[in-house]
């Protein structure tokens, strides 16, 4: 455990700098959660896409997305204020800086993915199941791709441009993902990309995980798969980039 007790140490300081900050907590709460009761209400009965079954899936993964601005800013204002600089000095390794932000962020989506399950069965109860409880150790794995990119945004770029970029992902998980629109009409092409895509695959296991079905290796494994590799290639990457910034002392 000693190994881990600087990590820990870490994450624990992390939380308490997220709690300083509870209009970005808000705001990364309610607005994915206002979104899936106005969706509902107004779409459902016109298309399934919006019925709870494929929506709650969805806003959940839309909403860890938000972690990656979230997770991208607070190391970008660590690094500006010369605060990682003074750790680093310390002797602790890149890895534990990042799984020190990554385990902070935890918390977070759980309450996330809780609070959004909870709506959504207070207006459907035919979601409540065996499924729901099957989604809770998924949303660990999907958040941590949002999670790993964030760090990765965060270690690369400066405060100013975590913004833009972040966005960019935030964009994509709602645009590739296919959770607003079913994508039989689109090209082999672009439903190709998405498939290679994590944003998609991340959706996906969500979806099948609550309602079942499907192929076990097609629908299930290859998109858990999927999201998983980026999800290692993310922490390396973030890894790298960190160590690289620490060492030439550019934070």
């Amino acid at each position: 455990m000693r190994k881990f007790s600087k990590t820990f140490a870490f994450a624990k300081r992390n939380i308490k700098e997220i709690v300083r900050d509870p209009i970005s907590l808000i705001f990364m709460i309610l607005l994915p959660l206002a979104l899936e009761v106005l969706f509902y209400f107004l779409f459902h009965k016109l298309t399934a896409q919006f019925e709870m079954v494929n929506l709650v899936p969805g806003i959940v993964v839309f909403s860890q997305s938000f972690l990656t601005l979230f997770t991208g800013l607070l190391i970008a204002l660590d690094r500006g204020s010369a605060f990682l600089t003074r750790l680093y000095v310390s002797g602790a390794r890149s890895s534990e800086f990042i799984f020190g932000y990554a385990i902070a962020m935890v918390p977070v989506t759980l309450v996330q993915t809780v609070l959004f399950f909870l709506v959504g069965g207070i207006i459907d109860p035919s979601i409540v199941g065996v499924g729901m409880l099957r989604c809770i150790p998924l949303t660990l794995l999907t958040s941590l791709l949002f999670i790993g990119l964030g760090i990765l945004v965060g270690s690369v770029c400066s405060e100013k441009s975590v913004g833009g970029v972040s966005s960019a992902v935030i964009t994509a998980q709602s645009v590739l993902s296919g959770m607003w629109f079913p994508i039989e009409g689109l090209s082999s092409g672009m439903v190709t990309l998405m498939k290679c895509l994590p944003f998609k695959n991340a959706t996906d296991v969500m979806r099948l995980a609550l309602s079942g079905g499907g192929d076990p290796v097609k629908d299930h494994l290859v998109p858990i798969l999927i999201v998983t590799a980026y999800v290692v290639a993310s922490f390396v990457g973030a890894i790298l980039a960190f160590r690289s910034k620490m060492r030439s002392k550019n934070i």
